[in-house]
């Protein structure tokens, strides 16, 4: 009940700023009855015995699909999947992955909320993908007799901290965990820290590893180099994932090189869709063109002058419009966000680059910096001379890419070990309740 209390109060003080951005931009409108009171039967959503995957947002839905794929290929129950997600853009991916039938958002960490979903869904196992702990949620799973896992877990060393520092309400629910895959050894050890058992931590690697693309032959990355005109002469540099501030850098840094490179072409990627127009304001501002993805994005055959910039505006593309660029920097690392998937652009051999705070993607960070797979700059002045030497050093940005690529493979696995530990606690279900 404590913990009811705490969210009415959180909530309460941050409504003003909730209603703003539902008003302003249309956020937070779209599944108040299943975020509020739980999901019910008015839907048709009765899963008896279902497996619960829950990711939070676009990046953890991705991880979902060929995971899935698998299970239910591998899998001798019949037992349904369902998919919860927390963010709209989440949500809209998940319907396009597993159906409107079997997607939802998931319910706030309200007693009332949780314990009506289990009552519809009644599933045997509630997965979570990378690490939603929230303490009423996982109490009502097993007050259902629902397992709970975490898949491709991640708990960093500050998050850690918090939780040791707060034990006295945290540590059960870290005890309460069934199985948990972690990404690797140092994430294994802070969850046996923070309470879980050592004997339910698996070290299963990075999802992210073997999400990541292989190839830039595929139909979705050549209709995109077709759609902005990509030509066999052009240097492309895409800045993707970006939140404030990182794309007046890139812009300015554009204007500054263009002209010394005449092949150099500018691809922005927002992170969030109501700053779309802002940006498309901005690269105006600056005295280019902008070319909005939205606006016709059946076009191509298209010419791509120097004047303009590429602004993909529209939410579920950025992973295939990473694989028609020769540089890359990964956004959301010069701000107070700590990084976002560095994977993807590393995948295609992209020559990629981020800022310096890359604390969501620590590990994976290091691991290709360590590898010479890609380079953390401090500025705007380093990353100026990151994409100088990339057009002027064509072998050295080639370098780049392909220990990258190296990387990838080394790494990947993590999905048939992931699948592994879940067939395997299912199937220890299984005996049990025979």
């Amino acid at each position: 009940m404590l913990a009811n209390l705490l969210y009415l109060i959180a909530l309460g003080l941050l409504s003003p700023w909730i209603l703003y951005r539902a008003v302003r931009h249309g956020r937070y409108r779209r599944g108040v009855s299943e975020k509020l009171l739980g999901i019910s039967t008015d839907k048709g959503r009765t899963f008896e015995g279902c497996v619960w995957f829950h990711a939070v947002s676009v990046g953890e839905v991705n991880l979902l699909p060929d995971l899935i794929a698998q299970w239910k290929r591998q899998s001798q129950s019949p037992a349904p999947i369902v998919v919860s997600t927390s963010t709209d853009t989440g949500y809209d991916l998940a319907v396009k992955h597993f159906g409107a039938a079997n997607v939802f958002f998931c319910p706030l960490d309200f007693t009332w909320a949780v314990h009506r979903t289990f009552r519809h869904l009644r599933p045997a196992m509630l997965v979570l993908a990378e690490l939603e702990l929230w303490p009423n949620l996982i109490r009502a799973a097993h007050r259902h007799h629902c397992e709970v896992l975490v898949v491709n877990a991640r708990l960093s060393p500050t998050s850690a901290r918090r939780y040791q520092w707060a034990q006295r309400w945290t540590r059960n629910i870290f005890a309460s965990l069934d199985w948990v895959g972690c990404q690797d050894e140092g994430c294994l050890d802070r969850f046996a820290a923070c309470g879980t058992p050592r004997e339910r931590l698996h070290i299963t690697g990075s999802l992210k590893f073997d999400h990541a693309p292989d190839s830039r032959d595929t139909v979705e990355v050549q209709r995109c180099a077709q759609w902005c005109g990509v030509d066999p002469w052009h240097r492309v540099w895409l800045v993707g994932s970006t939140q404030a501030g990182e794309e007046s850098m890139a812009i300015e840094i554009y204007r500054n090189l263009r002209k010394e490179f005449p092949e150099l072409r500018l691809i922005l990627v927002p992170r969030h869709k109501e700053r779309f127009d802002e940006v498309a304001t901005m690269i105006t501002a600056s005295g280019l063109h902008t070319r909005r993805r939205s606006v016709d994005p059946a076009l191509g055959n298209q010419s791509w002058s120097q004047d303009q910039v590429v602004l993909i505006d529209t939410i579920g593309e950025l992973r295939n419009w990473w694989g028609t660029a020769h540089i890359a920097t990964v956004g959301g690392s010069f701000g107070n966000r700590g990084g976002q998937n560095m994977l993807e652009p590393a995948g295609y051999g992209c020559a990629v680059s981020f800022g310096p705070n890359t604390r969501n993607f620590h590990e994976i960070a290091e691991a290709l910096i360590s590898a010479g797979g890609a380079v953390r700059v401090q500025n705007q002045h380093e990353l100026t001379e990151f994409v100088r030497r990339c057009l002027t050093d064509n072998s050295a940005a080639d370098s780049l890419g392909q220990a990258a690529r190296q990387v990838i493979r080394r790494h990947r696995g993590a999905t048939t070990r992931t699948l592994s530990g879940l067939m395997h606690l299912a199937s220890d279900r299984t005996r049990t309740a025979a």
